[in-house]
């Protein structure tokens, strides 16, 4: 009881691992893959892709704690030109102004939801119909879900005011989420944990240990099951040579959708003269990869004319079970797999029962499985809590 393990080495990984090694315990970090990162790993050159947003939210707990370490390296903000070339698909058009609708949902703000009603059926009632569709249809660049409509009013509209927050919250670190996790590794290594990259565990190791992997995985280690609701969404990345009038955000409010020109705002995730978008359409039921690829291309189409003839690089995969905790009506965060299994042996990931906005839960959950490893190892103890402390769950 004199070590702490932590298995996986993406987000929640290495905060837990920084967290237990600030506090003077030795610890050691597998990670299956030879790269640390997790989700957070970004592709190499030409162009620097990531497996979902390259932005993170700046009123959540982990931010602060990132910028308090130097995380973050250079952050950037939206160029005022680039702002302005955000489009809302209303009725298969890109338009350069939301509809009224949408702006009734952002001024009302502040409102309270509950938590055993649907969104849709909440929405509809305290904003207008209208405006229930259009922020449902919003919500699908926080959830990746298909029908936003369907999941708790309380946690739908949350995450809607974080998304839609004016000013935004959104801040852009050069060179990707891939940029922090190097950093965090560095900083771990620093702090004297014992890192082993390549290295698969098929058995749960001997306690205090840290399981910071997939559900599925963890689910395998621990022998529980962990499935919790989650989006699943067809991701689209693609170079393109630069030209002047590509959007640099298009939202569809006509079925949730998102394209984002991330070089916009660094373009240090492209090459000079090129540019570099993600897609990111969420899969009806039964729908299959080709069909959501052809709705994210016809996105393209509406932001960006003429992309195909521009077309240099591409990557694209389908993220099922890989986006974040959704709750449906009647759940809460609390609801969900536990943080404290037992024995010894911590859960942390983005489905696990933590508060927060998608890499959030990563981050609370993986403090506060820290805080307890810390515990077992020495009682009394208590991890660095200062610039997002550990959340009160599990």
């Amino acid at each position: 009881m004199s070590s702490i393990t932590v298995v996986g080495g993406g987000f929640a990984g290495l905060t837990a691992a920084i967290s237990c090694a600030e506090a003077g315990t030795e610890v050691t970090l597998f990670e299956a893959h030879a790269r640390l990162g997790g989700r957070g790993r970004t592709t190499g050159a030409p162009y620097a892709a990531n497996e979902g947003p390259h932005v993170f939210y700046a009123k959540g707990p982990h931010w602060p704690w990132l910028v308090e370490r130097g995380l973050t390296g250079r952050v950037r903000a939206v160029p005022p030109a680039e702002g302005a070339r955000f489009r809302f698909v209303r009725g298969g058009r890109a338009r350069a102004l939301p509809p009224a609708a949408l702006l009734r949902a952002l001024a009302a703000r502040g409102r309270e939801a509950p938590v055993d009603e649907d969104f849709a059926g909440w929405a509809a009632r305290a904003l207008g119909p209208a405006a229930a569709r259009a922020a449902a249809a919003y919500l699908g660049v926080a959830t990746f879900d298909h029908d936003p409509g369907r999941l708790s009013a309380a946690f739908a509209w949350r995450v809607f005011c974080r998304a839609s927050a004016l000013p935004p919250e959104a801040r852009y670190v050069s060179g990707g989420w891939g940029a922090v996790m190097e950093r965090m590794g560095e900083l771990a290594r620093r702090l004297g944990v014992r890192i082993e990259t390549g290295h698969r565990v098929a058995e749960l190791p001997a306690p205090p240990v840290i399981v910071a992997t997939s559900p599925a995985a963890a689910g395998r280690l621990l022998g529980a099951d962990l499935a919790w609701e989650s989006g699943r969404t067809m991701l689209l990345d693609v170079g393109t040579r630069a030209r002047r009038g590509d959007a640099f955000i298009v939202s569809d409010l006509d079925a949730p959708g998102w394209a984002e020109r991330f070089s916009a705002v660094d373009p240090s995730l492209a090459p000079a003269g090129h540019s570099l978008t993600q897609v990111q359409v969420p899969l009806r039921p039964g729908e299959d990869r080709a069909a959501g690829l052809a709705r994210a291309e016809r996105l393209l189409d509406l932001g960006m004319p003429g992309w195909r003839e521009r077309e240099t690089w591409r990557r694209s995969s389908v993220a099922a079970g890989r986006t974040g905790a959704l709750e449906l009506p009647g759940l809460s965060w609390r609801d969900r797999p536990r943080i404290d299994r037992g024995g010894g042996v911590f859960l942390a990931g983005d489905q696990t029962a933590a508060p927060g906005v998608l890499s959030e839960v990563s981050f609370t959950s993986a403090r506060r499985a820290a805080e307890l490893a810390l515990r077992a190892v020495r009682p009394g103890v208590r991890g660095r809590s200062h610039g997002g402390g550990p959340a009160r769950s599990g």
